[in-house]
């Protein structure tokens, strides 16, 4: 995959989703004029910010998600991160990096983005920059027991948990954002399965 494939992925994932309010359709325009700015928006070698993609992760039952304690940010927050050049879409990136970073091999991904989110960082660059993050919402394989699958912490975390979808750590009104426009995608008929 070239970066100006995935930029028109990208792209294509912004024009065809509907924002749920107007907050999150001016990120949407926002994002879409700085993909037009730059070719190589989507790379983390753009210093001046770039696309990321990143997955809130619920078990089966919809009742808990996976987040990661991340040693940059210093919080608990979804899995993901930046897209690589093998990402075929925006969407391979954000479950590749959930995959790689929960050690679960089956996670089922939303069609489309669920929430937009712009944040400073340094980032592997050792540098200032932006991360434009593009959310999704994906589902883990069910387990036999009902509870959530095992996970398998990354050397990209400092820890990773399951957490009840109405007990998340530290009272982050971002995070219950994001998982609560998750939800609404995820319930709707014919959510991933």
């Amino acid at each position: 995959m070239s970066a100006a494939s995935l930029r028109e992925s990208t792209s294509h994932a912004l024009r065809s989703w509907t924002a749920p309010d107007p907050e999150q359709d001016s990120l949407r325009h926002t994002y879409l004029a700085f993909l037009d700015a730059s070719p190589d928006a989507c790379l983390r070698a753009n210093e001046p910010g770039h696309i990321t993609a990143s997955a809130i992760v619920f078990d089966a039952e919809l009742r808990h998600v996976l987040l990661t304690l991340h040693p940059r940010v210093g919080r608990w927050i979804q899995l993901g991160g930046h897209c690589e050049p093998a990402d075929t879409a925006l969407a391979d990136a954000a479950a590749r990096e959930a995959r790689e970073e929960s050690g679960l091999d089956t996670l089922r991904l939303s069609s489309e983005p669920v929430h937009l989110h712009t944040h400073p960082i340094t980032c592997s660059l050792g540098i200032p920059t932006r991360h434009l993050d593009i959310r999704y919402a994906a589902v883990a394989a069910p387990t036999d027991t009902g509870s959530p699958p095992e996970v398998v912490r990354s050397d990209e975390s400092t820890d990773l948990a399951w957490w009840p979808v109405h007990g998340l750590p530290d009272d982050d009104s971002d995070m219950e954002i994001l998982v609560e426009r998750g939800l609404e995608v995820l319930r709707r008929p014919g959510r991933p399965a």
